[in-house]
Formats: structure tokens, sequence, C-alpha cells
């Protein structure tokens, strides 16, 4: 029963710093305001990360292009890994680092959103995503750990979990990620 209530406190008290982070609050709305003004251009936001990012991935990708609140148009949101013949083919052919990158320069356009989502921000396919992705003229944003990795540095916009444990920084993206769905579909859909 300890354990229990000790996770419940752990990820309450991580949401508590990121309540009283006025920085990051910030960010995260400019995030969501480049996500607004992306689809209002009729661009296309991209999430990219590997095992339990890449789910998150896949969910905030879905929130957005099916419906967050509201019945509402979809979006065009994609997670990058969905298709596993292309995943498969391109780790073999090339390397399990080229998954992404690739795929950033066939869909990515000018002003169009990434997100790259890694707990550690040391993952290299993420990292090559974001390179590729500035080369397109793309807006990157990270969602890592309270470090950033070397992610940090790769990326227009950095949302850094106050943490470290990588369960935690988890349920903070999620949560970060429904903010994010909920002010574009205010903000798009009223």
């Amino acid at each position: 029963m300890n354990m229990i209530k000790n996770r419940i406190e752990a990820s309450i008290q991580v949401k508590q710093m990121i309540l009283n982070n006025q920085a990051l609050l910030e960010r995260i709305n400019t995030s969501a305001e480049k996500v607004v003004a992306c689809l209002q251009e009729d661009g296309k936001i991209l999430f990219c990360g590997n095992g339990g990012s890449a789910a998150d991935a896949q969910h905030i990708a879905a929130e957005l292009s099916g419906r967050f609140y509201k019945d509402r148009d979809p979006l065009f949101a994609e997670a990058l890994h969905v298709n596993t013949s292309y995943l498969t083919a391109v780790a073999n052919d090339y390397s399990y680092h080229e998954i992404y990158a690739r795929l950033v320069k066939a869909k990515g356009r000018k002003n169009d959103v990434l997100f790259c989502i890694s707990t550690s921000g040391n993952s290299e396919n993420i990292l090559k995503a974001a390179q590729k992705a500035h080369h397109q003229g793309m807006f990157v944003i990270g969602m890592t750990g309270e470090s950033g990795g070397l992610l940090k540095d790769q990326v227009d916009i950095l949302l850094n979990m106050p943490s470290s444990d990588t369960p935690r920084i988890q349920e903070a993206h999620i949560l970060i990620g429904h903010i994010i769905c909920e002010i574009t579909e205010q903000k798009l859909f009223g």
C-alpha cells in the first residue's frame, strides 16, 4: 500500500513543480500557439518517440486527428511510427537511427511542427529527426525529462518535465499533450 501511495505522491509532486514553473507554463502555451498557427495555415503536426514515448506520440496525435472534447473536423496530426512495414524496412535497409528522419524528409514541410518525445532526450533517431526537421524549415518541440539531454540544443521549444524518473516524465508528457490538444481545439473551434 505504501508503494502505491508513494508513486501517486511522486506523480503529484512532478505536476506541482510544473504548476510552479512559470517559464515552463509559458513554453507550453507557446507550443500550443505554434500548433494552432500551423494548423490554421493547413500545416501538419508530426510526432516521434520510442517505446512509451511512441505510445504517447500516437495518443496525442489521435486526440488531434480524431477529437478531444468537441465533435469537430479532423486535424492533420500523425505519429510517424505507425506504418510497421515502413519502419521495419528502413530499420533493416538503412538503420533504426534513420526511421524518423526519412519520414520527416518525406512528409515535413516548412512551418509544420514536429514533436520529438524522448524522456532522456538522447535517442539518436529522435535527434536525427529534429535535425532533418530544421533542415526542412519545420518548428521543433522537444518533450523530455529534466535535463533535456542532447535534444535540448536541437529544438525551438523545450518542454522538459521536472523529473528524471521515466514513468513520472511520461505521465507529465500526457498531461501536457492533453493541455495542448485542449487549447488547440478551443482556439480553432471555439
